[in-house]
């Protein structure tokens, strides 16, 4: 039993060591990145040097040293800190946003691919008159009304970047709902819901996981970018959007409180973008 068991696990090791190989090392670069950003949004407390929150009006404004790894804003707050502890609520909002889009997308666009005829132009209709609407303009229309919040902020996103999302989904299903498989379920009797949920909807899907992948980091710039015109999570929150908006004021001498959150946002939002592209890469060579 005990050769058995090594053989197995020496097996199941050199696969593991196969696809690791086969991994690009800017693909491997960015894993490790979102890696320790997740870590920062689940665990912050593991990375953190001084408490986010914590106010020192004698060391305001201090440039990056030994004490302070990326400096202090103008309460005195560890910077470093405040961008490990605004992970959290970022990627929280990237991927709520993102669920929330693929939710309506997947009602929206199933529904007027499967319908067909005047349903499926009064809906398409509306997704093309959402798509028209610039996606900031509409999460701003939305925030104003209700309010800045993450929740408001995750509603906001989730509908402004929807419309795309619906226009795809709409394209895939389409294109499968006429295939050999489809037409040979509906001869064999199988239910229509039954092939809905087992034939169509996972294949239409699967060339759509790229696609959210990206989606998680335009949607968190899309919300850094309402924080920072002041209409995101309130403050002391350190979102990363936040974080842009406080440091604007204090830019010409303190380059690090727009610099740093920035990098942040940029790094995160291209790495998973960069993974994406590869996700989309072997999703289609395997199609």
């Amino acid at each position: 039993m005990s050769m058995f068991a090594e053989a197995t696990e020496s097996r199941s090791l050199k696969e593991v060591l196969a696809i690791v190989r086969h991994v690009p090392f800017r693909v491997a670069a960015c894993l490790m990145i979102i890696g320790l950003f997740a870590l920062a949004a689940v665990a912050p407390k593991v990375l953190q040097t001084h408490d986010p929150l914590a106010i020192d009006l004698r060391s305001s404004l201090q440039s990056p040293s030994i004490a302070h790894w990326l400096g202090t804003d103008q309460l005195g707050r560890d910077l470093y800190s405040r961008v490990v502890e605004g992970a959290g609520q970022s990627l929280a909002i990237g991927l709520g946003a993102t669920a929330l889009s693929m939710s309506i997308a997947i009602v929206f666009g199933v529904a007027a691919a499967l319908s067909g005829g005047v349903c499926d132009s009064i809906l398409s209709r509306i997704v093309d008159v959402l798509f028209a609407i610039p996606t900031l303009l509409l999460a701003l229309v939305f925030v104003t009304v209700f309010g800045p919040s993450v929740l408001t902020e995750v509603i906001a996103v989730g509908i402004g970047t929807a419309p795309g999302y619906a226009r795809m989904i709409r394209g895939q299903v389409l294109a499968i709902k006429g295939t050999g498989y489809v037409e040979a379920a509906k001869v064999l009797g199988h239910p229509f819901p039954r092939i809905v949920w087992r034939h169509i909807l996972p294949n239409a899907m699967n060339p759509l996981t790229a696609m959210m992948t990206i989606g998680v980091g335009q949607a968190i710039i899309w919300a850094s970018g309402l924080a920072f015109l002041g209409l995101g999570v309130a403050p002391p929150a350190p979102e990363w959007g936040a974080l842009l908006n406080a440091g604007r004021n204090y830019v010409i001498y303190a380059w690090w409180l727009e610099i740093i959150p920035g990098l942040a946002v940029t790094a995160f939002a291209l790495s998973l973008t960069i993974i994406g592209r590869h996700l989309q890469d072997r999703l289609e060579g395997k199609t």
